[in-house]
C-alpha cells in the first residue's frame, strides 16, 4: 500500500515572516496527522529559517530546484549538497514552469535527478502536457517522453526513491482541473511504463502525484482514484487551512 504524500509548492510567494508561520502552521496541525507523508517547498531563500520552524514536526522540508553540479563557478545555482546541508529531504524537478518559461530540457532535468538522488535528496519529478498537446490526443506521447528522458539511467531501486507528479500543464494556475477520470487515465499510464521499462513491483511502490489547481474542494475525488498517491500543491499551499484541508483528504 502506497503511503500517500501531500506537498506544498510555494513557487515565488511569501516573505520571511510568512514563510516561518505557515511552515509553523503546517506542522502544528500536522500533529493531527497519522497516515499522509507532508512536506513545504519554498522559496531557496527561506529553506533554512522553515527547515528550523518546523524541526522535530513530521513535516519535511523540500526545494524547488537545484543545480547537477557538486561546486563551483555556477552563479546562482545551488547544489544538491547544500540543500541537503540546510535540512531539505525533497527537491522538485522539472516542474513545468521551469520547463516552459526557463527552457529546462529532459536531459538537465535528468542530471538534476542523478545528482540530487546520489545527495540523499528525494526528487519530485514533473510531468505533463500542454493543452494543445492534449487536445491534439499525445498526452501519453508526452509523458512517456518526459519519462524516458528526464528519468533515464536510473535503477528500479532508484526509481523506488523517487515521486513522479503529473501536472497538465493546462491545469497549473489556471483553476482548471483534470477530472478525476482524465487524471487516472494518465497515472495508470505512467504506471504502465513503469512496469514495461522496469517490473511490477517498482511500478506498484514508485509513489505518483497530481497537481493542477488542488483544492480541498476537489482533492477527496482526485485522491479517490487508486492510481493518484497524493499532490503536488501550488496556490492552496499557501494557507494553512486549504492545505490542511487537502491533506485530510487523503488520509
Amino acid at each position: 500500500m502506497r503511503r500517500p504524500f501531500i506537498a506544498g509548492n510555494w513557487k515565488m510567494n511569501l516573505d520571511m515572516a510568512s514563510a516561518v508561520a505557515l511552515a509553523k502552521g503546517v506542522a502544528r496541525e500536522a500533529e493531527k496527522v497519522e497516515e499522509v507523508d507532508l512536506a513545504v517547498c519554498p522559496p531557496s531563500v527561506y529553506l533554512a529559517a522553515v527547515a528550523q520552524a518546523i524541526s522535530g514536526s513530521q513535516v519535511q522540508v523540500g526545494a524547488q530546484n537545484m543545480y547537477h553540479q557538486p561546486k563551483g563557478a555556477f552563479t546562482g545555482e545551488i547544489s544538491a549538497a547544500m540543500l541537503v546541508d540546510v535540512g531539505c529531504r525533497y527537491v522538485i524537478l522539472g516542474h513545468s514552469e521551469r520547463r516552459h518559461i526557463l527552457g529546462e530540457t529532459d536531459e538537465l532535468v535528468n542530471k538534476k535527478v542523478h545528482a540530487a538522488l546520489a545527495a540523499g535528496l528525494a526528487p519530485i519529478v514533473c510531468v505533463g502536457e500542454t493543452l494543445e498537446e492534449r487536445e491534439a490526443g499525445n498526452t501519453l506521447d508526452v509523458i512517456r517522453r518526459q519519462f524516458d528522458g528526464s528519468l533515464a539511467g536510473l535503477s528500479a531501486q532508484q526509481l523506488a526513491g523517487v515521486v513522479i507528479a503529473y501536472e497538465p500543464v493546462w491545469a497549473i494556475g489556471t483553476g482548471k482541473v483534470a477530472t478525476p477520470e482524465q487524471a487516472e487515465e494518465v497515472h495508470l499510464d505512467l504506471r504502465k511504463i513503469i512496469q514495461d521499462r522496469y517490473n511490477r513491483r517498482t511500478a506498484e511502490v514508485v509513489r505518483i502525484q497530481y497537481g493542477g489547481s488542488v483544492t480541498p474542494d476537489n482533492a477527496r475525488v482526485l485522491l479517490a482514484c487508486p492510481n493518484i498517491d497524493g499532490a503536488l500543491v501550488g496556490g492552496a499551499s499557501l494557507q494553512v487551512e486549504s492545505f490542511m484541508g487537502i491533506v485530510a483528504a487523503a488520509g
